[in-house]
Order: C-alpha cells, then structure tokens, then sequence
C-alpha cells in the first residue's frame, strides 16, 4: 500500500487536553510557569468543568478538563512534549523554571534534539518540552530512523560533549 498517496492534508496539533482535580489550579499554574493565558471557560449547569489556554509566544492550545479520577490515573505519564525552537530558548526556559522554583531534570541531549523532561503540574502530568532545532538529521522518502537504546546513547552523547 502506497501510504504517501494515501495520506490526507493535516494542520498540526490543534489542543491538548488534560484530566484534572480543580481547573483554576491548574489554569494558575500554567500560567505562573508557561504564561498561558485564559482564552474559553466551558461552563456546564452552573459549574466551571474546562478552560481552554493560549499560550502568547506560540505554545500550542492547552485545554484543562474537570475529572478528578482520570487525573489521578494519568499523573507521571508524559502525554506530550511541548517544542521550543531551540537548545537556547530550552536553557532560558530551565532558568525560568529554576527561579520559580519548580523542579525538573534539566537540560540533555536527546535522540534527535534537547529535551528538558521531569517537570510536573500539580496534578504530577509531566510535561516535557523538546527542541524543534534538531542535533540528527531526520529520514526522509519513506525511510525510517532507529535510535538504540535512546536514554544510553544521549547520555554517551552528553558525556562526550563534556569532555
């Protein structure tokens, strides 16, 4: 099956969406460490149950949802990395983080770019943030890249870097 011929046109990651506990916490979280900004309130019988955020500096659409139980089964996974455009602007978004006090694992060489993981809201989603400037060249036509033992080799990686 010839999968390029079959692909149809898609534009991105329109939102993401996150279960949690109490959304204003949330929302002031995200707002405090990211900058998001509130942009729709969903309401339903009275009660706030979601906020969708903006995010100012081109941070994708980030949407909160009311429901405690899923948040709780979600907490500690990374659903999603949040790309920035480059090992610079990862930097300034750890020491950001660091004066806030929030903590996280920092900076490191990853199979195709940076990658700042550890960091997690208050409800323990971790949310990872990558760069969009990569260290690999990316395949292309159909060709596939294999990264053994990812977390080994970026560490190798970095070691070397060190040096």
């Amino acid at each position: 099956m010839d999968t390029q011929a079959a692909a149809i046109p898609l534009a991105g990651v329109h939102h993401l969406k996150l279960p949690v506990p109490d959304v204003e916490r949330s929302m002031a979280w995200y707002a405090r460490t990211l900058g998001y900004v509130r942009g729709v309130e969903f309401v339903e019988g009275g009660r706030l149950m979601g906020i969708g955020m903006l995010h100012p500096a081109g941070g994708p659409d980030l949407g909160v949802r009311l429901d405690p139980e899923r948040a709780q089964a979600a907490a500690g996974f990374d659903y999603f990395a949040i790309g920035v455009p480059d090992k610079g602007s990862l930097d300034a978004l750890a020491a950001r983080l660091d004066s806030l006090g929030e903590k996280h694992a920092g900076v490191h060489f990853a199979s195709i770019g940076w990658i700042l993981p550890e960091l997690h809201d208050p409800d323990g989603h971790e949310v990872r943030f990558y760069t969009m400037k990569h260290h690999t060249s990316l395949p292309h036509n159909g060709e596939t890249l294999t990264v053994n033992d990812p977390r080994e080799t970026a560490l190798r990686h970095e070691a070397e870097a060190a040096r």
